[in-house]
């Protein structure tokens, strides 16, 4: 291909993402809204994208440019002189390190374990598949922070990590995170922050004078922070910090190894090999935009977030889940409503928001992220005319048959051909078999909605590894 035929390709594979920009797009992406900033950015990860942060020494620039990065976060967290920290690829490498580290620093521990809530990120389940840690699951409360006491009732000799949110994503609420860290540190227990998505917007919200609960290494007992440059920091994917209080906390995170006959491995992460570019591009985000600047990013991006929780309970038929912490807005709607017709009415109108299906008891939901570009008055005017049109259209059906299907399939061997059957029987099947969604998500997030989440989870690995055969189709 020539480079204009490579550049037309590259534009038309794009026309049928969603917008990164203009703050329709309420998961995912987030949009400062800073056009020159994000420009400067991509020059950055341009010019660094071919350099190599595994090995420090050959390029010093991206070590510098990480310790930056570093210092400039520990004003937002109240770190100590001694706190360190780790550049990583997103929050789910910061979340998994942050297990690994906690695991690798107890070898005495046989069995060890984390004690999280139940709307701790999936993150920590995935580091507990990954590094076999048991993951203890404590239900929250009836306002959807963790239950301080229980957590602490739930950690044993076997607990090396104890993890709070700040807030949490599905909700959008901070967790206790004070009475937490007491008690983990009561135990010797390591106290983990998922600040991830809070992280750069908690600190501005408490200078305008906002009322935040205690989450920063002031509070006693906290070793460890995550908190994403990608998210409300508006740098380019994928870069998050891993914050530690000091470096023997950090230290087991390391793996090295030199019981080979090439070089002797050093990671800090769980990549070997790390673009210079993410890091490069953080760099220059918050070195353009600064403290002033995010605190002006911050106070557009929660004045945002009180307009629409106002107007969504101003709204005949939905609900606000929690009053919101952050910038997480989470709702449900009433039964003569269904939550997933209004998601695509939302998406006809140039707005994705995105559901949340229903878990042990509670109803589907549909979840945004407000960002500083997010234009409040155009969500709520188009919210108005989504669920008013959702309303008239009434709830999604689900096939009675098609249910009883789903409650006979055993997603232990959920296979191509129960997947199949699955697809023609939800009527997602495209002429010749092969995967055919339909272009409204609601029909088959009610279907996902009735299956018990083991099932949910076996048919979107399915769904995913459909989607991921490229000589499937004989091109």
């Amino acid at each position: 291909m020539t480079p204009d035929e490579i550049r037309a390709r590259l534009v038309a594979l794009q026309e049928g993402d969603l917008p990164v920009h203009g703050g329709r797009t309420l998961a995912y992406v987030y949009d400062a809204g800073l056009a020159d900033v994000d420009a400067l950015a991509r020059e950055a990860v341009a010019a660094f994208a071919g350099s190599n942060g595994l090995d420090p020494t050959a390029f010093p620039s991206l070590l510098a440019m990480e310790n930056d990065l570093v210092a400039f976060a520990r004003e937002l967290v109240d770190g100590p002189d001694s706190m360190v920290g780790t550049v990583t690829s997103g929050g789910t490498e910061s979340c998994l390190l942050a297990v690994l580290g906690a695991r690798d620093a107890r070898p005495d521990v046989a069995d060890p374990s984390i004690v999280v809530a139940e709307t701790v990120h999936a993150a920590f389940h995935k580091a507990g598949h990954y590094f076999g840690v048991r993951v203890v699951v404590v239900p929250v409360g009836p306002d959807h922070r963790a239950d301080a006491d229980a957590m602490a009732a739930a950690i044993d000799d076997t607990t090396v990590l104890v993890v709070a949110s700040a807030p949490s994503y599905a909700h959008g609420v901070v967790d206790p995170v004070p009475a937490i860290a007491t008690a983990a540190a009561a135990r010797g227990v390591r106290c983990h922050v998922d600040a991830c998505i809070g992280g750069w917007i908690l600190p501005y919200a408490a200078r305008l004078g906002r009322p935040v609960t205690p989450w920063t290494f002031a509070v006693d007992g906290v070793t460890s922070i995550s908190t994403d440059l990608h998210k409300y920091a508006y740098a380019p994917k994928g870069a998050s910090l891993l914050l530690h209080r000091d470096p023997a906390l950090r230290r087991p995170q390391y793996f090295a190894h030199a019981g080979w006959p090439g070089y002797t491995m050093l990671n800090a992460t769980l990549q070997s090999t790390r673009s210079g570019g993410p890091i490069a591009g953080a760099w220059a985000t918050t070195r353009a935009i600064g403290h002033d600047g995010y605190h002006v990013l911050t106070d557009r991006a929660l004045a945002a977030t009180d307009e629409i929780a106002a107007g969504i309970t101003e709204l005949t038929g939905l609900s606000l889940v929690a009053a919101p912490d952050s910038t997480l807005v989470a709702a449900t709607a009433d039964d003569d409503l269904d939550v997933f017709t209004v998601c695509d009415e939302m998406a006809e109108r140039g707005w994705f928001v995105q559901p949340q299906l229903s878990y042990d008891g509670r109803p589907p939901s549909l979840h945004v992220a407000i960002s500083a570009a997010t234009d409040a008055g155009a969500f709520l005017a188009a919210l108005g005319e989504a669920v008013a049109s959702a309303r008239a259209q009434g709830p999604v059906p689900v096939d009675p048959g098609v249910a009883d299907l789903l409650r006979t399939l055993d997603p232990a061997t959920l296979g191509d051909a129960e997947f199949d059957l699955l697809l023609a029987a939800g009527g997602l099947a495209g002429d010749a078999g092969e995967l055919g969604l339909p272009d409204r998500m609601a029909p088959v997030n009610a279907l996902l909605d009735v299956a018990p989440p083991a099932l949910r989870e076996a048919v979107l690995v399915a769904f995913l590894d459909r989607l991921a055969r490229p000589f499937a189709s004989g091109t």
